[in-house]
């Protein structure tokens, strides 16, 4: 079965082909970053016009680099929620209407099922059950992964997600957008242990986060000390050193709690390289085992909505007339699909 992936929940425009016989077969992604920068962050109406503009020359671009012809897509999978409404819809109509026209069942897609799967996409998956952190703009959670539809949400955040908190204190100290990015490569010339910031709600029983004290903490600090290039980059390096400890505790608790031995990171915030250098450091103290997707699947993509997609598609799932997207969707609320299409 060949699907057409199509991702638009945020500011990326992602497309992609994945094949059950040959895997993925090809995506591409169009980043807005260009676009919202001037904001300093995402403008939703102006990410769904871009949508419109981008999403169809990047399904025919695909279609050009990989030599799959229309007639060889078997069905489409698109991003349903969560995520910005205006934005899915532009995904999830281009999507239906494809797929009535050549005549193939189209499956909506759970954001964050699609990043809790990614790691599937690489020559060595992981085995089911396993622990996910997920670390993204806009989430912060632990699940466990028993198997497709199969999630126990851990913790989560209960305020900003780690990544709002990265482009939040980038923001504080004078850095472009997306902040993220730029926080950590400052973060890289800054000295350890001049300033030395909490690690939020690791004094206490839990896999919940909170990372809008540690934003305070970060703003009080930028505030009370000189406007110089080398303090600014020992405060990124302390809040990045913060983060990171806490997400890297939080995981461990959550390996303790489950009995699990296998951590997947997943999420935009995944591609930290802190936070993997950390995550790899622990294999060998905890003996466990941890599992990255490619950097360049951490960040929203249509790779991993093609996968998430193709799953539900060949067990028989497929959506009935009209279109319904979500901005908000528990992942809770999430069933399993019939049949255990892995294969």
């Amino acid at each position: 079965m060949m699907v057409l992936g199509i991702e638009t929940s945020c500011d990326e425009t992602g497309v992609a082909l994945y094949d059950t016989d040959r895997g993925l077969v090809g995506h591409r992604v169009h980043s807005q970053v260009a676009l919202h920068a001037q904001y300093g962050g995402v403008v939703p109406e102006l990410a769904s016009r871009d949508h419109v503009a981008k999403l169809a020359p990047q399904v025919r671009t695909l279609l050009g680099e990989t030599g799959v012809p229309l007639k060889d897509i078997h069905g489409v999978a698109y991003t349903a929620g969560p995520g910005l409404v205006g934005a899915l819809l532009v995904g999830a109509a281009f999507g239906r209407s494809l797929a009535l026209a050549l005549k193939v069942p189209a499956v909506a897609v759970h954001h964050m099922e699609a990043h809790l799967l990614a790691p599937m996409l690489e020559a060595e998956p992981p085995a089911f059950p396993f622990v996910a952190l997920l670390v993204s703009g806009g989430h912060t959670m632990l699940v466990a992964v028993e198997g497709v539809g199969r999630y126990r949400l851990l913790g989560e955040s209960l305020d900003d997600a780690a990544g709002e908190a990265f482009d939040k204190t980038a923001s504080l100290l004078g850095l472009s957008y997306p902040g993220g990015p730029a926080l950590a490569a400052l973060a890289a010339k800054g000295n350890p242990g001049r300033f030395r910031f909490p690690r939020p709600r690791t004094d206490r029983p839990g896999l919940d986060f909170s990372f809008s004290g540690l934003k305070t903490f970060a703003l009080h600090t930028v505030r009370d000390h000189p406007d110089d290039e080398q303090t600014r980059a020992d405060i990124a390096r302390a809040f990045e050193e913060a983060v990171v400890d806490t997400l890297v505790i939080k995981s461990l608790r959550a390996l303790d709690a489950t009995g699990i031995d296998t951590l997947v990171l997943s999420g935009g915030v995944g591609a930290n390289r802190r936070l993997r250098r950390r995550l790899s450091e622990l294999e060998l103290e905890r003996a466990i085992k941890v599992c990255y997707p490619s950097v360049e699947l951490c960040t929203d993509n249509g790779a991993m909505v093609a996968y998430a997609g193709c799953v539900r598609l060949s067990a028989g799932q497929k959506e009935t007339p009209g279109i319904e997207v979500r901005a908000r969707w528990p992942l809770a609320e999430l069933a399993a699909p019939t049949a255990d299409a892995l294969g």
